[in-house]
């Protein structure tokens, strides 16, 4: 159980570490775009208890120009 719990806090500590937070676009730099950005990449990829909704939300957020 601990070795489980370890690991799944590792993945997701990496996957937040990777998090984009920059858009190439300059005049959509900004939190609110990124706000909308995130909302929209969240109810296209909803949570799952395994933890791989954070690979698809960066991946969502890549596709939007965040880097």
């Amino acid at each position: 159980m601990r070795l489980l719990f370890s690991v799944l806090l590792g993945v997701v500590v990496v996957a937040c570490a990777g998090f984009p937070d920059e858009n190439v676009d300059p005049t959509k730099n900004n939190k609110a775009t990124y706000n909308k950005d995130l909302k929209e990449c969240r109810e296209d990829y909803p949570e799952q208890g395994s933890g791989v909704h954070y690979r698809q939300w960066i991946g969502c957020m890549k596709l939007k120009g965040w880097k």
